[in-house]
């Protein structure tokens, strides 16, 4: 498959996103764990694989384009989360800042007319599509309910299905 370098790169550098999030995302379930919020915690456990998962299609795609694999220097994930707004607050404003590393992916891809890369991209934009929104609504739902209330959060989140191992996307 004829691919350019930057392309190539670029992806490299997702494969580390997105394992730096799925390291998030352990931290924000660890976070509920520790509250006993077990519905968040699965949640966000769930939300850590599914990161995984993505950083995996990169990794193949990258495989099968005859790329190298040069997973970059991952940070540590931010710990010390005080309240569920926090965690869902920082979930969100990560999924928003996936959503813009994949667009630049898109452009790469469409600079390159790497028209294989860009239909691989599409399933992405896609799932930052419903990342963002499935973000942006728990945040509403903690902020309605409250710390104090967050009980009501883990009835939503079970009766959504939400926590639920292998429940559908988005």
């Amino acid at each position: 498959m004829i691919h350019s370098e930057s392309l190539m790169a670029a992806m490299n550098r997702q494969v580390g996103y997105e394992m730096g999030a799925s390291m998030q995302y352990i931290s924000v379930a660890s976070y509920f764990a520790t509250e006993s919020l077990d519905e968040l915690a699965r949640f966000f456990y769930r939300q850590a694989d599914e990161e995984r998962d993505h950083a995996m299609k990169f990794v193949h795609f990258l495989a099968d384009a005859g790329a190298t694999l040069e997973i970059p220097e991952v940070p540590a994930p931010r710990t010390g989360l005080g309240s569920a707004e926090e965690c869902v607050a920082l979930a969100l404003a990560h999924e928003e800042k996936v959503t813009r590393q994949i667009y630049d992916l898109v452009e790469i891809a469409r600079e390159d007319k790497n028209y294989i890369a860009l239909r691989f991209l599409d399933w992405f934009v896609d799932e930052q599509f419903e990342e963002v929104t499935l973000m942006g609504s728990l945040l509403q739902v903690v902020r309605r309910a409250g710390e104090e209330n967050l009980l009501a959060v883990e009835e939503y989140i079970s009766r959504e299905g939400l926590g639920v191992e292998g429940a559908e996307e988005g």
